[in-house]
């Protein structure tokens, strides 16, 4: 018999990738006609294989490609999809297995309670697609959280995060006194087979509707701390002035702030002159670190906390109010500690040189963004401010960083805590200065630690995966547009789609696409760079009042250049990775629970408005529908497949469209709509709209918006 030759790696990685679970060595061989002779230098070739990252052992003797799951596993329910089916994830997934397969549960048999976020289960699994998976449940084998949050009416407990979808009971004699249309807390109690598990309430959170009920609901829903221990508060409430002896008084210096209308802390001042043909910028920031020292009650919790967290009606500060509404803003005519950034640069905008020191300040002015941008100029330095920011944006523009233009809503509540509107956020040119200024000094900062050999939280962000990066380009190429080949691709390329779809029908597509398909952005040690702004290294410095990886780089400084005793200690050093991974965690959450509420919100806004219709874009294709987005206020909610008309809907997955088989329809991510809003849900947030495009008419008396 003659033997065949081996399969090439690349002919192994696609026939285990191909396969539909596991597979081993005898499956190999049969499908490439090996002979047991054959079987030696074929467990050698696997093996390099494996080495190489292109499989990965699946059980004891089997393989699979990477992010491939077995025919069964252990998952845990996390939420559930906007059809109220419960979703899951592995567990005991590894980074190194690639990215996390998404596992959609079938609804549990009739009788059954529902699967409830926090449950494991033994599931089969099927595949349903790349990276996702179709389960059932085997058997349960966990159990639910510890803690419920959700609106107490006819004796349950109904969720507020519209991601779960069980219920719970209230027996007699266990509803703590809570009244129907209260916000509660409560916890499992032991279950029964059958019907609704009960619970017992533990704490009453207030009605829903009233004002700050909102704030509060997302506060609990997402777990962020928001009690102060009297330890902390102590700490603050002892805090006193910064006294000037050994520092660089630039109490001289007409440093300004500028902010929003409605903001609460005051953390950064600038001011510029010209300069040998250039410019000298100076950023001076609060001296937090002056008041949290490493290892007090007031470091734990700024740790813990991770960042600020800023809703409509609410902050939850990292720190107290006494030093982030007090000692630590730099209020206009106030004597303050800073740590500042001295910058200099050319008339091109590149920098020549920077220093940084910690001084003793007096703010000339408080701004807004609205009041600059009108020429608003007590300190005199307006002028300045502008050349210097029109020379750091020529910078910019010629390392080409990518700008995604999407707009940002603001909710307005009037004193009872209702909503009057939502509007877009106003880009103005005095946010894109600031924004200017504070990334040279990141910038400055970061390079600043590496000359004097200190450790750096690194802000970094990395490019997009060569997944996203190929469905990035099949997208692109529907507008005949191209995308350099391989892991070239650089930010200018993209500024470049940005700025050849500017004006266009397809812009706002393109750039929702463009932003799906970049990598999240971290805190970390070790640095691979941002490339989003085209930059090698780059620090945060500038929001320590609200961001606690700032302090860490206020301390690295000061330690570095000996400008105090309370700079980063060994034990903080060490601890950096931890504190980037927590930091970047924490951050996560306050951006979901900030989206949250003004989700919220919304859905109390639109919840007398059923039956209208709204011009709206396509925000988002799945399986299960179509995600659209309003064009007036920015609401955004679901298309649930069963409202489309009567077809076989098939997902065309690099084209971001749904397609009919039948009746022709396509709805394709950013394609102009109007959607009827059918459902309003602000317990949860939830808006549920059905598509006019393929429908019968309105009904009448129905209102366009």
């Amino acid at each position: 018999m003659v033997e065949r030759p081996l399969p090439s790696k690349e002919e192994l990685r696609r026939f285990i990738e191909a396969a539909p679970g596991k597979v081993g060595k005898s499956e190999i061989s049969r499908h490439f006609g090996l002979t047991s002779d054959q079987r030696p230098a074929l467990r050698a070739l696997l093996r390099e294989v494996v080495a190489e990252g292109g499989v990965m052992p699946a059980g004891r003797r089997g393989l699979a490609a990477p992010g491939r799951l077995p025919e069964m596993a252990v998952v845990e329910v996390f939420g559930t999809d906007p059809d109220g089916d419960p979703l899951a994830r592995p567990l005991g997934w590894k980074a190194e297995q690639g990215e996390m397969p998404l596992v959609y549960m079938r609804p549990e048999r009739a009788g059954q309670p529902a699967l409830a976020p926090g449950e494991r289960v033994l599931a089969r699994l099927k595949p349903a697609g790349r990276g996702r998976y179709d389960g059932s449940t085997v058997k349960r084998i966990g159990s639910a959280p510890a803690r419920l949050l959700g609106l107490f009416e006819d004796g349950r407990i109904k969720p507020v995060d519209r991601r779960h979808r069980a219920e719970w009971e209230v027996p007699a004699g266990e509803a703590g006194g809570a009244e129907p249309g209260e916000l509660v807390l409560a916890e499992p109690l032991p279950g029964r087979p059958m019907g609704l598990r009960p619970a017992r309430i533990i704490e009453r959170l207030g009605r829903m509707g009233e004002p700050r009920s909102v704030s509060l609901l997302c506060i609990h829903v997402h777990g962020i701390p928001h009690a102060l221990p009297d330890a902390a508060l102590a700490e603050a409430a002892a805090a006193r002035a910064v006294q000037p002896e050994g520092r660089e008084d630039l109490r001289a210096i007409p440093l300004v702030t500028i902010d929003g209308e409605d903001a609460r802390d005051f953390d950064d001042a600038v001011w510029a002159e010209p300069a040998a043909g250039g410019w000298r910028l100076l950023v001076a920031i609060a001296d937090v670190a002056h008041y949290v020292r490493p290892g007090s009650a007031l470091d734990r919790e700024a740790w813990l906390r991770g960042n600020s967290v800023y809703f409509p009606d609410r902050v939850v500060p990292m720190l107290p109010e006494a030093l982030s509404n007090g000692w630590c803003s730099l209020k206009p005519g106030e004597d303050r500690g800073c740590l500042f950034a001295e910058i200099t640069v050319d008339a091109a905008g590149t920098k020549t040189g920077h220093r940084f020191g910690r001084g003793i300040m007096r703010s000339a002015a408080r701004l807004t963004y609205e009041g600059f941008e009108v020429g608003e100029d007590p300190a005199g330095t307006r002028d300045a401010l502008l050349g210097a920011h029109a020379a750091l944006r020529a910078a910019r523009d010629r390392r080409g960083t990518l700008d995604l233009d999407l707009p940002e809503r603001r909710v307005r509540l009037d004193d009872a805590g209702q909503v009057l509107a939502v509007e877009p956020r106003p880009r103005l040119a005095a946010h894109r200065l600031i924004e200017e200024f504070m990334i040279a000094a990141n910038v400055a900062a970061a390079e600043e630690l590496e000359r004097l050999g200190q450790p750096c939280l690194y802000r970094i962000h990395d490019r997009p995966s060569d997944e996203k990066l190929e469905g990035l380009r099949t997208f692109l190429s529907t507008f005949d547009i191209a995308l350099p080949p391989g892991d070239r691709v650089r930010p200018a390329d993209l500024a470049q789609v940005l700025e050849r779809v500017r004006g266009t029908p397809e812009e706002r597509l393109v750039n929702e696409t463009l932003l799906r398909g970049q990598s999240q952005a971290a805190y970390a040690p070790d640095n691979i760079g941002h490339f989003g702004l085209a930059l090698p290294r780059y620090a945060h410095f500038t929001s320590p009042i609200r961001r606690y990886a700032d302090l860490a780089v206020h301390r690295a400084l000061i330690r570095g250049l000996r400008l105090g005793p309370d700079g980063l200690t060994e034990e903080e050093a060490s601890r950096l990775p931890e504190t980037g991974e927590h930091v970047t965690a924490t951050e996560r959450r306050a951006a979901a629970a900030e989206r949250d509420a003004v989700e919220r919100y919304l859905a109390a806004y639109m919840a007398h408005r059923i039956g209208d219709v709204f011009p709206a874009a396509i925000s988002g294709v799945t399986r299960f529908g179509l995600f659209v987005t309003l064009e007036a206020t920015g609401a955004a909610g679901i298309v649930p497949l069963a409202s489309l008309p009567d077809d076989r809907w098939l997902q065309d997955f690099p084209r971001h469209a749904l397609a009919g088989q039948r009746t022709g329809l396509r709805f394709a991510l950013g394609q102009a709509v109007e959607v009827r809003l059918a459902e309003a849900v602000p317990r949860t947030g939830g808006l549920v709209f059905h598509l006019m495009q393929g429908l019968p008419p309105k009904p009448r008396g129905a209102r366009r918006r």
